[in-house]
């Protein structure tokens, strides 16, 4: 029994543990140039965002429910953060972060991860394709007017991360992104070449974070405040981070629990709002980078923390040095891998609904620069395309005995309040004036309270018309419905 327990930690924790160190070292330096830009989104000091990643990956590592998963400053977050910050200052941001952190709790103690099932297939494409190609853009920045040295780095940084693989399994033992960084990182200092620095960036870290309250009145007026940004950032995080989870499952053909990834987001949002960062969430390139190079378990998200301390703070003199180009490649890469290329394809091949809902959560995503927005643009077409594909589901059929006069109608399908009227429409009043008539629903099913007025407003039309109406084989849990509703369709 204990050996059987050992083995599940050591596959929860680390399969292969120089792996786990290597992938979580590339996540860090994945991490440094969008956390820092996240920053600026944010209207705050890179420090800020720098704090609270390296604390919500801590913390993440031991509540989350997804191994192997990234979690950090996210932009989704800085941009519903943004305005409060640029509003009331950065004690009133922590303090959101505090509630939404608690509210994040709450949601996965009330089981709420299982929303993740809503999303449809497409939305996730869409959501994925769209996070690579903002990735991409967010780089752009970079190279807007480089010089050629710039661009002669960029092409021998992509050439390190592409190539090695080629050359074989022993070129690969450390991560290509890493060498990438090393050997670049060489070249400039040795060179003095024109190029960007990290340190060129914005104010690093140099001191541990400090556990503090935030310094906001202890008032109503100060819960008032907060409580829309901070009811925002719970949400789109909780969504970030869940979607992203699904997707590391899906790379990893492993299960994750999407309660306890909300619970954990919680904690590690507290947390880190405790220390002077700003909320985080699941950050998908970077768990894609992390589990590309051999990520598997908590160890790696671990690392990625405790590494992004160590460099910003303890080696901050070094990485200062570290060429911006460097990163830059580096997450060209996560976006390249990020994007499904496959979809590509799929779109023509897939129903027409489908592939419309995944450029729209695209579109929207992109456009608004607002994770959250597309995938609730997503999540609604999904549903209203649903709705018209199951509402055309329905038919209804008339037969006549000749001899008893009797008139049945026979209903298949799904009445709900998308074929309600369309149910409505399919019976003929006129035609069966002051005849018997039955309605045989036993291949139908009542969802709703549109779908019961429905039926109970046909059987009204046929009695206003002197017939005598019967309701048969109507199954047990529409039959409830209707008894609950307190109608009397027979």
């Amino acid at each position: 029994m204990a050996d059987l327990s050992l083995q599940r930690l050591r596959a929860e924790w680390a399969p292969s543990i120089p792996r786990e160190l290597l992938a979580g070292a590339v996540a860090t330096f994945a991490l440094i140039p969008e956390v820092i830009a996240f920053s600026f989104v944010a209207g705050v000091d890179p420090s800020v965002g720098l704090f609270a990643s390296f604390v919500i990956s801590i913390v993440i590592a031991f509540f989350g429910g997804r191994p192997a998963m990234v979690s950090a400053a996210a932009g989704s977050v800085a941009l519903v953060a943004a305005p409060l910050m640029a509003s009331h200052g950065l004690g009133y941001l922590l303090a959101a972060g505090l509630l939404a952190g608690l509210v994040q709790i709450l949601f996965g103690a009330m089981r709420l991860g299982v929303l993740v099932r809503f999303v449809s297939s497409s939305v996730r494409t869409g959501f994925v394709n769209a996070l690579a190609v903002l990735i991409f853009a967010a780089q752009l920045p970079h190279l807007s007017g480089a010089n050629p040295a710039t661009w002669a780095l960029l092409a021998l940084g992509l050439a390190l991360i592409y190539g090695l693989p080629w050359l074989g399994k022993a070129f690969t033992v450390i991560p290509p992104p890493l060498v990438c960084v090393l050997v670049l990182t060489v070249l400039v200092a040795s060179l003095g070449l024109p190029v960007a620095t990290v340190g060129d960036l914005g104010k690093l870290p140099d001191s541990l974070p400090m556990f503090a309250l935030p310094e906001v009145p202890i008032a109503w007026e100060t819960l008032r405040i907060i409580a829309l940004p901070a009811m925002a950032i719970a949400m789109v995080g909780l969504l970030e981070s869940v979607l992203t989870a699904a997707v590391v499952d899906e790379m990893t053909d492993t299960p994750s629990d999407k309660n306890r990834e909300c619970t954990g987001l919680g904690v590690a949002n507290v947390a880190a709002s405790l220390f002077g960062g700003i909320a985080g969430c699941g950050m998908i390139g970077q768990a894609v980078g992390n589990v590309k190079y051999g990520g598997r378990g908590r160890l790696s998200t671990l690392f990625a923390g405790v590494f992004l301390l160590v460099l910003m703070v303890l080696l901050k003199p070094w990485v200062s040095q570290v060429p911006v180009i460097a990163l830059v490649a580096i997450m060209v890469m996560v976006s390249v891998e990020t994007f499904d290329w496959k979809s590509l394809r799929t779109l023509v091949r897939h129903p027409r609904l489908s592939s419309a809902v995944t450029l729209a959560t695209m579109a929207v995503t992109i456009a608004t620069h607002n994770l959250a927005a597309g995938v609730l643009v997503g999540v609604v077409l999904s549903g209203v395309f649903f709705a018209v594909k199951v509402s055309h589901m329905l038919e209804v059929r008339s037969e006549d005995d000749a001899a008893s006069g009797l008139r049945t109608w026979r209903v298949r399908g799904q009445v709900f309040f998308a074929s309600a009227d369309a149910f409505i429409e399919a019976f003929d009043i006129l035609s069966a004036e002051h005849r018997p008539v039955r309605i045989d629903v036993a291949q139908a099913h009542f969802w709703d309270i549109t779908a019961v007025a429905a039926l109970e407003k046909v059987v009204e039309r046929l009695r206003h018309h002197g017939c005598t109406v019967e309701v048969v084989e109507l199954n047990t849990a529409s039959a409830v419905l209707i008894d609950r509703l307190g109608a009397t369709p027979s």
